[in-house]
């Protein structure tokens, strides 16, 4: 490994929502004294070295009665064994946190830190367990330092075609990404390139190890994406069949090799036959022909293989309107239900298209009961202002986990399904996984409130139905300032925020109409005459994708029969979606009374004045000593970025619609000839 020479930053942006300092804090007299679990490990130094860095005065105890903080392991017995989970007693003389494992009790500390801005402190009994077994988030860093879909600086990992990392930066990372309950992560690509390919060669692998053991004191597990023609790509074989026995080997002698270097790896991300991806298709095998393969080489091990969906024809004629890209995923993978191993994971975005501002949830994560599922989210804001425009995506995140996929059943939510709640799903592995937002930027996601997308995926797929508002407050309280017009003001931008975006962008479900390749800002007909799959079809009469069963792809179908009722009816179809299921004349009235080209103006023309309302609310924060000057400038400059942005999308797609249509503005407002 290349060290990379540590950038100097405030600390205040290093520490982000946890604490520097407990003085003056309920928390400080709880940690006089220190009672550790009675094993001589890192795990224990870990946790002293947790308590050390915000006090230097406590001292260790030999026995549970001298401590004031009391950390023991012991399993429970009024319940089925989770990971994590934690109890936390307390009265005036000490706090206990008590876990079956090691995790728990890490747990259990940071929750103390999430309460430390409580006057009160925690409750004399608190006791949680995670929603969710797989809590995960994916990097898209490539070697040469560059991150895919990234807008936060450069790669945490790595430089110049070379693992290069900060090491005290990357503890405070896996201290962030503990302190919400992240278990595992991958740290490269799912476009996996040469240099990439090289991760899982032995000459690589003690560097990788290196990372591995940082994120292990965290009890965060290390994955890796892998090339699925690796074995080509390296120059070994001439082939990547996974029906071939020389190919089998190889990737056996990788998991062999990998496992000597780091016991606890986790396994392999693999994105395969997917936007000229290499894949199992080559060789005219299935998803789980190729999957299988590569479980089997993890399964000695007790590796896990993450088997992503996102597949479909990226060559579409753009005037063929029989394929829709939104059928893709389960036309691929639900007729091969039942036929993936049991440590093989489909990786499934959470929409059928791709994190787009509003979608509807994917049909295929509430389909394939005897497959193993975790749900994709993008904590990066590739189609929701790239970290430039304020978008916080837990609302939408809340949304789809709600989202039922039986009505009826009362246990058949997306959350209930990625939970191990539903009956009808049979399930050894589960959870949800998430593209992060972070870099190398002093302020680790580029704008600093985009901050609150990272603790809000996390402390969400703890528990999934925790409110939103006060998860909005405790995130500005823990990072920002307790001053309560801080509080109030930035939690409302927060909360706002989505559907701000969204009413300035493309209407009604449509999605898209964004600039080509980097996906920012607005480009009405970008994609519309292009080969991936991302149309609107407007013409001079009105605009919209018919999916319905009958008149259109017929992609309605995939959903359970009283959901597919509601897309299928314009006049059921919920209105922020309609434009995504149906194609509607511009004189079309909607549910709320306007009509459809009525509501593009006016949400056009809304969301605008939402962005300039933000810009004086924050500005009014100026006042407030609590917000480093430079953290507020920042949040400023963005801001102002944001309102040029909101108004190219007004103006040219007011326009656009405009001329489309001939329809004036009811109100007449500005829009351009």
């Amino acid at each position: 490994m290349r060290p990379r020479q540590e950038i100097a930053q405030p600390r205040h942006f290093s520490y982000c929502w946890l604490p520097s300092s407990v003085e003056g804090t309920w928390l400080k007299p709880y940690l006089q004294a220190v009672h550790l679990p009675h094993q001589e490990d890192e795990n224990n130094q870990t946790l002293l070295l947790e308590i050390k860095q915000l006090t230097a005065d406590t001292v260790i105890a030999a026995a549970p009665h001298e401590a004031s903080l009391i950390f023991k392991l012991e399993p429970f017995t009024d319940s089925q064994p989770c990971h994590g989970e934690y109890l936390i007693t307390r009265d005036d003389y000490a706090i206990t946190i008590t876990a079956g494992d090691y995790a728990g009790l890490l747990y259990g500390w940071f929750h103390l830190l999430r309460n430390i801005a409580n006057p009160t402190g925690v409750k004399e009994i608190t006791k949680e367990r995670p929603a969710f077994t797989i809590r995960m988030i994916n990097h898209w860093d490539n070697m040469d330092g560059s991150i895919e879909r990234g807008y936060a600086g450069r790669s945490l990992f790595f430089a110049d075609n070379k693992i290069s990392y900060d090491e005290t930066r990357l503890c405070q990372y896996a201290r962030l990404l503990a302190s919400v309950g992240i278990n595992a992560l991958t740290i490269n690509n799912v476009n996996v390139h040469h240099h990439e390919t090289n991760l899982i060669r032995q000459h690589l692998l003690p560097d990788v190890a290196r990372i591995a053991a940082i994120f292990r004191r965290y009890a965060i597990q290390l994955f890796l994406s892998v090339n699925f023609a690796a074995p080509i790509e390296t120059g070994d074989l001439a082939t990547a069949d996974p029906f071939d026995p020389q190919v089998v080997t190889w990737w056996q002698q990788r998991a062999e090799e990998i496992y000597q270097y780091i016991p606890d790896f986790g396994g392999y991300v693999v994105k395969a036959d997917s936007e000229h991806r290499p894949g199992p298709f080559t060789y005219e095998r299935t998803h789980a022909d190729g999957a299988n393969m590569l479980a089997r080489s993890l399964a000695p091990y007790g590796g896990l293989l993450y088997w992503r969906c996102f597949v479909y024809n990226c060559q579409q004629k753009w005037y063929d309107r029989s394929t829709d890209r939104a059928r893709a995923a389960w036309d691929h993978f639900a007729p091969q239900d039942g036929q993936f191993d049991d440590n093989v994971i489909l990786q499934i975005k959470s929409g059928p298209m791709d994190f787009q501002v509003r979608e509807p949830v994917s049909p295929l994560l509430g389909a394939m009961p005897h497959t193993n599922k975790v749900m994709e989210l993008q904590i990066t804001q590739e189609y929701t202002g790239q970290q430039i425009d304020l978008c916080w995506l837990v609302p939408q995140w809340k949304t789809i986990l709600g989202f039922d996929t039986q009505p009826g059943r009362h246990d058949a939510s997306i959350a209930d399904i990625l939970a191990g709640r539903c009956r009808q799903h049979s399930m050894r592995h589960s959870g949800v996984t998430a593209v992060v937002n972070t870099g190398d930027h002093p302020f680790w996601t580029g704008h600093p409130l985009a901050q609150a997308n990272l603790y809000g995926y996390g402390r969400l797929i703890w528990d999934p139905e925790i409110d939103e508002r006060l998860l909005a407050r405790e995130w500005c309280k823990l990072t920002l300032s307790d001053s309560p017009k801080t509080v109030d003001t930035v939690s409302q931008m927060l909360l706002s925020s989505w559907l701000v975006y969204e009413s300035y962008t493309a209407p009604l479900g449509v999605g898209w109409m964004v600039q080509p390749h980097h996906h920012y800002g607005p480009a009405v007909d970008g994609y519309e005459y292009d080969s991936w799959g991302t149309y609107h079809y407007a013409n001079r009469y009105g605009l919209g994708v018919d999916r319905t069963q009958n008149s259109g792809t017929g992609y309605v179908k995939q959903y359970h029969p009283l959901n597919c009722q509601m897309y299928n009816n314009p006049n059921r179809c919920p209105q922020e979606l309609i434009l995504f299921f149906h194609h509607l004349k511009y004189r079309h009235v909607l549910p709320s009374g306007k009509t459809v080209i009525q509501h593009i103006y006016d949400s056009h023309f809304n969301g605008v004045a939402q962005v300039e309302d933000y810009i004086q609310k924050w500005a009014e924060l100026a006042a407030d000593k609590n917000i480093p000057e430079d953290l507020f400038h920042e949040v400023q400059e963005r801001l102002n970025r944001q309102l040029n942005n909101a108004e190219a999308w007004r103006d040219q797609v007011n326009t656009y619609f405009y001329r489309k249509s001939g329809i004036h503005d009811s109100r007449n407002r500005k829009i351009y000839p």
